[in-house]
């Protein structure tokens, strides 16, 4: 399928059919960054690069919560972005996942280490940047995100991280909701349902959120 209209030009492109598109078109407008963004890093922890850079289905047989290929393919992008917002000295916003007293995730998983939920080596939080500890899908369920974004003035928060149709998207949806412009940055989020990463990146781009390429929002940040 031949996309023409740029507004579509994402990797939703193979899943996607011509009747779907025109039944969306009205959702259609200008993509933007406000000029006081934030970038937000979603659960980017050790547990989902378990395995190493192998297809999805051969890593969950040991590691049931890696992403695999996908999560490694999207650590170079990733670093582009946190390049752009250190450079422009945006904040820089981590989550991980909180666990509790017993020493099990709320998942009751009787496995749990800590160490699988520190942030990935290459995509390391430095002096300044804020983690964020949640229980939920949600980075702003239970948790001080809005206040630290109201307290800076943020009117745009960007968005990347895992996975895209469970943590990335309720954020997305609370960032909107919370009256904050959502950009979800496509390649350095991830899923491991290929499927899914790309039906979910549709229907926020649609409804909730600017979906912008890492080389797209290079372009726009200078505008700032």
């Amino acid at each position: 399928m031949l996309i023409l209209d740029p507004f579509e030009d994402h990797c939703w492109q193979d899943v996607v059919d011509d009747e779907l598109l025109e039944i969306y078109r009205s959702y259609h407008r200008p993509l933007h960054v406000g000029p006081r963004p934030a970038v937000l890093l979603v659960d980017l922890y050790e547990l989902a690069y378990q395995g190493g850079a192998r297809p999805v289905r051969d890593v969950i047989r040991e590691h049931p919560s890696s992403a695999g290929i996908h999560a490694h393919r999207a650590i170079e992008p990733t670093q582009r972005l946190l390049a752009m917002a250190r450079e422009r000295q945006f904040p820089v916003f981590y989550s991980t996942s909180a666990p509790d007293p017993a020493g099990a995730t709320l998942r009751q998983d009787s496995s749990y280490r800590a160490e699988w939920y520190d942030i990935r080596k290459e995509l390391t939080p430095r002096h300044g940047d804020r983690v964020i500890l949640k229980e939920r899908a949600s980075c702003f369920f239970g948790t001080p995100l809005i206040t630290h974004l109201t307290r800076l003035q943020v009117d745009t928060l960007v968005i990347c991280g895992q996975s895209t149709s469970g943590c990335v998207r309720a954020t997305a949806v609370d960032a909107y909701s919370y009256g904050l412009h959502a950009v979800v940055v496509e390649d350095c989020t991830f899923d491991r349902s290929e499927l899914s990463h790309k039906v979910s990146l549709f229907d926020l781009h649609h409804k909730y959120a600017d979906v912008f390429t890492v080389a797209q929002l290079e372009k726009a940040l200078p505008a700032l």
